[in-house]
């Protein structure tokens, strides 16, 4: 039989790094006639998802749930704290960096951007430098991506933390972990987070369409203390309701509260610890075929010392154009849909087709990954791109803790 055969007919694998695969329990969830939004279960239950949210956020402060993607949480928490003239500090290692440093602009805020590229993380002398310039405390809020999507670059939010403190400089610190959360080991509280944003479609395996704000006291006094907040944004009613519509600022997103009610349940099920780590095991499993493939070719992981890749999220640079023959070949003769290199090409650039992304997160096991392995060694096979081999054999290895 010629080697030719195309057999991507079955279940699609969507191994983008968001939106994620999505459990059947919460599709399952999800499949129902629309509740009644003023009694009833679904008011009963909404309750029950704070406490479980912030056992994920690790934080024993609010929280707040808005009808939006990622997008709208990063605005929610700017309308919430700083004002027009307001000056941000953000440290850069990705394009979702700079798209947060860019909404607060459109929103008049000042920004200060310490780009440090796309492949390393934020050098923390730079920023000790930059909070300690700011003798007059101008800066009242500093940015900081926990896990970049772009770039896979994973940062040190404790140790941004640590340069606060030293610097005795009291601005809030707000942490973007859309790519992170119930993925990465993440601590609010513990690591001194005053803001954390997240959303619903990568470690909570839910559809896009919902994110999330949490926030501790710290926060909610600069809330307090601005001239005027977003009638729609504004986290307190959301964040202590009267009425059952406050929650959302209006109709309540029905049916993903009883998807997100079956994903808090799967991961308190296999427990957060349990979670983070099976996060890690499998990366380390995808790290070692590519480390094999790039031994003997032109893959290479864009970032380069593991104790900074992030555990969701793998960026790799394979050269134009063969990324994008890569993401097609598997695409449509295998059923395995890869990620668009993002970010780290200007988009229509020829080298933009060098670039995929490989999303690990959320709702993924040992078999899943090992069949993106083979779909993409079988992909680089039938391109004739040179790779190195053993690459299965070595993923195998790290799988079977070998």
């Amino acid at each position: 039989m010629s080697g030719s055969v195309n057999v991507a007919t079955g279940r699609q694998y969507l191994a983008i790094p968001g939106p994620s695969v999505v459990p059947d329990q919460v599709l399952q969830a999800m499949h129902r006639p629309s509740p009644n939004i003023y009694a009833g279960a679904l008011v009963e239950m909404t309750a029950g998802l704070i406490p479980d949210l912030r056992r994920v956020a690790r934080t024993d402060h609010h929280a707040a749930i808005y009808i939006s993607n990622g997008h709208g949480a990063w605005e929610a928490a700017l309308q919430n704290t700083l004002q027009p003239g307001d000056l941000v500090l953000v440290p850069s290692s990705g394009q979702f960096a700079i798209g947060w440093s860019e909404m607060a602009q459109g929103l008049g805020i000042e920004t200060k951007v310490l780009d440090f590229g796309t492949s390393a993380p934020w050098d923390m002398a730079r920023v000790a430098e930059a909070l300690a310039a700011d003798t007059a405390h101008r800066i009242k809020a500093v940015l900081g991506v926990h896990v970049d999507t772009s770039s896979s670059i994973r940062n040190d939010i404790a140790g941004l933390r640590r340069l606060l403190d030293e610097a005795g400089h009291p601005a809030l610190l707000m942490v973007d972990c859309i790519a992170s959360l119930g993925c990465e080991r993440f601590e609010m509280d513990t690591w001194g987070v005053d803001v954390m944003v997240s959303a619903s479609q990568k470690g909570l395996m839910m559809p896009p369409g919902i994110s999330f704000v949490f926030f501790n006291d710290k926060a909610a006094a600069a809330r307090r203390a601005l001239p005027r907040v977003s009638r729609y944004w504004d986290w307190e009613p959301r964040a202590n309701p009267q009425e059952f519509y406050q929650y959302f600022g209006g109709t309540a997103p029905t049916h993903h509260l009883y998807g997100l009610r079956a994903a808090l349940d799967m991961i308190h099920g296999e427990g957060i610890e349990n979670t983070w780590n099976r996060h890690v095991h499998l990366a380390e499993t995808i790290w070692a075929a590519c480390e094999a493939w790039g031994a003997d070719g032109p893959l290479r992981m864009n970032v380069a010392d593991r104790p900074i890749r992030s555990h969701a999220v793998t960026a790799l640079d394979i050269g134009a154009p063969d990324g994008t023959r890569l993401r097609s070949w598997v695409e449509q003769n295998m059923g395995l849909t890869l990620g668009i290199g993002l970010g780290m090409a200007p988009s229509g650039s020829p080298d933009w087709h060098g670039y995929f992304r490989l999303g690990h997160m959320g709702h993924v096991n040992g078999q899943m990954v090992m069949g993106l392995l083979g779909g993409i060694e079988a992909g680089l096979t039938a391109l004739d791109i040179p790779h190195g081999g053993g690459a299965l054999e070595a993923a195998t290895k790290v799988l079977a803790g070998r």
